[in-house]
């Protein structure tokens, strides 16, 4: 015998052979298993291969028509964290303004700044904007390129 018994009494187990019960279904066959398991995928893997987990009254109804739409910021301020001297709104302009103006153009003057946003295919409000910089001054960073447009920055930054 390699093995040891588990309690006094019971014949000991030879190394390599399970203990354990083995696990499967007894009750069915596997056509049914599968069957029953495509049933309730939905419910186990959610919205997307199978389903919904939301249950149909669990599902918010819409706003009626003489109501106001929901939202995340009832209070008016989409995020907080803005940095001092700043709102929301001007950090979400800035930066927008920076999605049209890689870092490759900067530092670079209004005619760089101008070629990058259009090759960028920024909105016509974005690039009349920058047609409104003057010439011949050349802008390291986003930041001072809004702050020309005749934006406030940040007051402290860390």
């Amino acid at each position: 015998m390699t093995g040891s018994p588990a309690r006094t009494g019971l014949p000991a187990v030879p190394r390599g052979i399970s203990q354990g019960m083995e696990r499967g279904s007894s009750k069915h066959s596997p056509r049914v298993d599968d069957q029953m398991s495509s049933e309730v995928s939905g419910l186990v893997q959610g919205s997307g291969t199978g389903g919904s987990r939301a249950e149909e009254f669990r599902i918010p109804e819409p706003a009626g028509e003489d109501q106001p739409e929901a939202t995340t910021a009832p209070a008016g301020e989409l995020r907080s964290g803005a940095p001092q001297g700043m709102s929301s709104e001007d950090v979400e302009a800035r930066s927008r303004l920076g999605r049209f103006i890689t870092m490759t153009a900067l530092p670079g003057d209004r005619e760089a700044l101008l070629a990058n946003a259009r090759e960028n295919e920024a909105p016509t409000d974005i690039v009349a904007a920058l047609e409104a910089l003057p010439e011949g001054t050349r802008y390291q960073t986003i930041s001072e390129v809004w702050a020309a447009l005749g934006h406030r920055n940040e007051t402290t930054r860390w």
